[in-house]
C-alpha cells in the first residue's frame, strides 16, 4: 500500500493547538443548534466522570477505535467493566472467519457507540474518518444513542480545513501507530460527515477544553 498523501499546509503544528474558549463556545453552540447534546468539560477526568453518567447500567456499550478513548483511559473504563455488556470483548472472542455477520451486527447496532471524530468544524458538523469502516455505521445511525470525547485541538473553522487536518495531521499520526501496531499503514478509506442530529437525545458530544487524541 503506498504511503498516505500528505496535503501542503503552512504549520500542520497548528492541528494540534488547543482552540481558544471563542472557538469552543461558537462550536458549542453551532452543534447545539443542529441537535447535538453538547457538554463542555475542563479535562479527560471530567470527561470520564460524565462518560460514566451518561451510560446506563446493562447497556451494551461499542466503544469505536479511537486514541482518544485509549489514552483517557475511558476504553478501558467501559471493556473493564461489570456494569455495562461491553461488545469489543465480545467480538474478542469470536471467530472472525466463520463468525463475520455476528461481529457485523454487534459492532452495528448497540444501545451506545462511544468513540470520537477526527474533526470539528466550528459551524457545527462532525468528521470521522476510517480505514475499515467499521464505527461508522453505529455513527451514522445504527446505534441507538452515540457518546463522542472530543479534545479542542480538533475544532477547526470548516470543512475544507477538517479534510486538510486529516490528511496533514492526524492520517500520519494514525498511519504510524498502524505501522507500528499492525505492520500495515492506514488511509482514509471512508468518511462521514454529520451535520446535524434528528433525533433529538441520540448524540451527546463532550468538547474537552484540552487536547487528547488526534
Amino acid at each position: 500500500m503506498s504511503p498516505p498523501t500528505v496535503l501542503a499546509t503552512a504549520d500542520t503544528s497548528a492541528f494540534a493547538a488547543v482552540a481558544s474558549h471563542k472557538q469552543i463556545d461558537r462550536a458549542a453552540r453551532a452543534l447545539a443548534a443542529h441537535g447535538f447534546g453538547v457538554e463542555v468539560v475542563d479535562d479527560t477526568l471530567a470527561a470520564r466522570a460524565r462518560v460514566a453518567a451518561l451510560l446506563p447500567d446493562g447497556a451494551a456499550v461499542f466503544t469505536a477505535a479511537s486514541e482518544t478513548l485509549r489514552l483517557s483511559r475511558i476504553e478501558s473504563d467501559i471493556n473493564e467493566s461489570d456494569r455495562f455488556v461491553a461488545v469489543k470483548p465480545r467480538i474478542w472472542t469470536l471467530d472472525r472467519a466463520i463468525q463475520a455477520d455476528e461481529i457485523r451486527r454487534l459492532r452495528t447496532t448497540p444501545d451506545y457507540v462511544l468513540g470520537s471524530v477526527s474533526a470539528v468544524t466550528e459551524d457545527g458538523a462532525l468528521i470521522a474518518v476510517s480505514a475499515s469502516g467499521s464505527q461508522l455505521p453505529a455513527y451514522a445511525g445504527g446505534a441507538a444513542r452515540m457518546i463522542l470525547v472530543v479534545g479542542a485541538q480538533k475544532i477547526v473553522p470548516d470543512l475544507a480545513t477538517a479534510l486538510q487536518r486529516i490528511e496533514s495531521y492526524a492520517l500520519p499520526l494514525e498511519d504510524a501507530r498502524a505501522r507500528a501496531a499492525y505492520g500495515q499503514s492506514s488511509a482514509v478509506n471512508k468518511l462521514l460527515i454529520i451535520n446535524a442530529e434528528p433525533f433529538p437525545g441520540r448524540t451527546t458530544v463532550l468538547l474537552v477544553r484540552q487536547a487528547i487524541g488526534y
